[in-house]
């Protein structure tokens, strides 16, 4: 299992990471303060560092800059401040890349991936870079290292959105998912009541997967609980 030091002062995304990125068997170790993170990086000594730019004790930026002439690792600065002079300033730093803390969870982790695959030669153990194999249920077969998706002998178009809830869906087949758990874990977001956005996904992804619109049965809705992928409901394509 790979493993990440993430610093960052706001306990509740530092919490949401840790939590989502734990689930695809990346553990995570969050600091909150800058200027603790380097004994607590030599202490864990960790796959890759992950850094907000405002931070307590010392910033983002230089921790970076402070970290390269000890730590050959990737160093990945995650921050909310959407400036091209803060994402230019940052990789002169030593940093391997800049991202947004709006991008959705599942680039986050597919940029991190690449950058621990990126340093694999140094880090031969790190299990967790093991691409998943494809799920299959009966016709419906379900591909994430060329994202696609056949049911039957037919290709589904899916956006990336609709590919990653999918995924999500069958990668708990059998369980209820709510949709503060869909949106945490797609989004980084928590359900505020009032978010129709998965409802709306749910339905294009029926529509796309030739499920029952007025009566699904292959992904169903449960009554003020959420939705259910049926593992067993994909014997045809019909």
């Amino acid at each position: 299992m790979a493993k990440i030091v993430f610093v960052e002062d706001d306990p509740e995304v530092g919490s949401l990471i840790a939590a989502y990125l734990g689930k695809h068997d990346i553990n995570v170790v969050v600091e909150s303060r800058g200027d603790r993170a380097e004994e607590v990086i030599q202490r864990e000594k960790p796959d890759l560092v992950l850094l907000d730019i405002m931070l307590p004790g010392k910033d983002g930026m230089t921790l970076c800059r402070d970290l390269r002439p000890n730590w050959q690792g990737p160093v990945v600065l995650l921050t909310s401040l959407d400036s091209d002079m803060n994402h230019i300033l940052s990789l002169e730093m030593g940093a391997s890349d800049y991202i947004l803390k709006t991008t959705p969870p599942a680039v986050l982790l597919a940029r991190l991936r690449l950058h621990l695959r990126q340093a694999q030669p140094q880090n031969p153990e790190l299990l967790s870079l093991k691409p998943h194999k494809a799920l299959r249920f009966g016709a419906l077969c379900i591909d994430p290292i060329n994202r696609q998706v056949t049911l039957g002998n037919d290709v589904v178009a899916l956006s990336t959105a609709d590919f990653d809830l999918l995924w999500e869906l069958a990668t708990h087949a059998g369980q209820i998912m709510d949709r503060d758990a869909l949106l945490k874990n797609l989004r980084g977001v928590s359900y505020d009541g009032l978010d129709r956005s998965v409802d709306v996904a749910i339905s294009r992804l029926r529509k796309k997967l030739n499920d029952n619109a007025t009566e699904p049965f292959r992904i169903k809705t449960v009554r003020n609980k959420g939705y259910l992928f049926a593992p067993h409901a994909w014997e045809s394509e019909a």
